[in-house]
């Protein structure tokens, strides 16, 4: 497969990066040349440095025989201006990142598509949407529905409670199998594991749980945490996610939220009815205590700042809050946000990732999740009709150990929880969790 990709900042080097992994022809366009030097420093990927929405730029990155044209930078009419002229030129599939999420309308959707855009993604809204989720699951710092929720996969940390933790799986694998449920893949210290017989679950422990529909008692009762409901919410921040979410929750829930900028203010109070909006600095804590942020029962910040998102949501936990989540732009935080006690990292490159991976996946590839903390991969495939993965049981399927596990199969509308002697179908759904250096190979197994 043949990609180019248009950025002008960390989200195309991000995605750069992370394709890298994979056996993909990679052509990166970005007017940074900086950014370039330090692409190629780190990766043997061609780039060239120019204009995206120039045709001489395109055609030198060889736009005629591109498979997939992803356009991330920051400037939306940029982003479209791309893709409407590489499709023009001959990419085969093109894919934009936009900030008007109004854009997402069927009948705008079916404009762009007339004009050459394929697919547009925007990152503020997804982000929005999980943050939402989020706090209608909160035992979960992460969680992903397949095939409309008949499989799920909640990321939750493991607790001293838990009835697995100090168990290996071997010891363990009778009480999740009556749970409906199947521990994938562990991340401990920044590690990512796929567990095997012999692993032990340990305290703190992020675990990767597929479950079926309707089996989340069962997922509290592994993670060894209490399920809370969530009924007053503050978010620091009112920029495209901070007014997403409060518009999605403002309905169900008692929503403050705090904004800086004054004029911002104004804009959000013509559009958010029963929020209550605050006009101060999210990085005066005695100002969000004075606004009652300890009565609250999750905080969410979504600021323009990495630091003040996670600083403030340190002293929210500190105050008692329930539910935390953060928005990070550097990948790097992730991780140790995750270690010193916030709930939920919400990353935006991680997010256009997730959205972009299921049409760069070889195979039949319907859905697709890039998760937080690890460079792992959860991906939904559709099993193909002279799949090599139909001829033998999982248990001999040879997929690569310690980089590749099965979590779930969808088959028609019934869900199971593979064991060794499962024997795949022509179009089932089979959820896959793989590390980069798999994808390839479990890719081909399922074509």
């Amino acid at each position: 497969m043949n990609i180019i990709i248009a950025g002008d900042g960390e989200v195309g080097f991000y995605l750069a990066k992370s394709l890298s992994q994979l056996d993909y022809n990679i052509t990166v366009v970005d007017p940074h040349s900086e950014l370039l030097a330090r692409l190629e420093k780190e990766t043997d990927l061609l780039t060239i440095v120019g204009d995206s929405t120039s045709p001489k730029v395109l055609e030198e990155a060889r736009v005629n025989e591109c498979d997939l044209l992803l356009s991330v930078l920051h400037d939306e009419p940029f982003n479209l201006m791309t893709c409407i002229l590489g499709k023009r030129l001959g990419a085969k599939k093109t894919v934009a990142r936009i900030t008007n999420a109004e854009l997402l309308a069927p009948k705008h959707r079916e404009t762009f598509r007339d004009l050459g855009v394929d697919e547009m993604v925007c990152p503020e809204r997804i982000a929005a949407k999980e943050i939402t989720n989020l706090l209608h699951h909160t035992v979960a710092t992460e969680f992903f529905d397949f095939s409309g929720g008949l499989l799920t996969m909640y990321v939750v940390r493991l607790r001293g409670e838990s009835p697995v933790v100090g168990k290996s799986v071997k010891e363990s694998s009778q009480l999740y199998s009556s749970l409906q449920v199947r521990i994938v893949a562990l991340l401990r210290h920044g590690e990512t594991i796929i567990p095997h017989s012999d692993t032990e679950f340990e305290d703190g422990d992020m675990a990767y749980i597929v479950s079926k529909a309707n089996q989340m008692d069962g997922v509290k009762r592994i993670a060894g945490g209490a399920d809370f409901e969530i009924k007053k919410v503050m978010i620091a921040g009112g920029g495209r996610i901070g007014r997403f979410a409060s518009q999605t929750l403002e309905g169900e829930k008692r929503i403050t939220l705090v904004e800086q900028n004054r004029r911002r203010c104004k804009d959000l109070a013509e559009v958010l009815s029963r929020t209550l909006i605050i006009n101060g600095d999210a990085t005066d804590i005695e100002l969000l205590k004075e606004e009652g942020l300890a009565n609250n029962d999750a905080f969410i910040a979504v600021t323009d700042s990495s630091e003040t998102n996670v600083l403030t949501c340190l002293h929210a936990r500190k105050l008692g809050i329930k539910k935390t989540i953060a928005l990070v732009e550097n990948t790097g935080f992730i991780n140790i946000s995750q270690d010193i006690g916030i709930d939920t990292i919400i990353n935006k490159k991680l997010i256009t990732a997730s959205y972009i991976a299921r049409f760069i996946v070889k195979g039949d590839a319907v859905s697709s999740k890039w998760l937080s903390g690890t460079n792992a991969e959860l991906i939904e495939f559709v099993v193909g009709r002279h799949s090599d993965a139909t001829k033998v049981p999982i248990g001999e399927l040879r997929l690569p150990e310690g980089r590749a596990t099965i979590g779930g199969i969808i088959r028609g509308r019934e869900t199971l929880l593979p064991t060794r002697d499962t024997q795949l179908r022509e179009k089932d759904k089979v959820v896959v969790f793989a590390l980069p250096n798999a994808m390839e190979r479990v890719s081909k197994l399922f074509s």
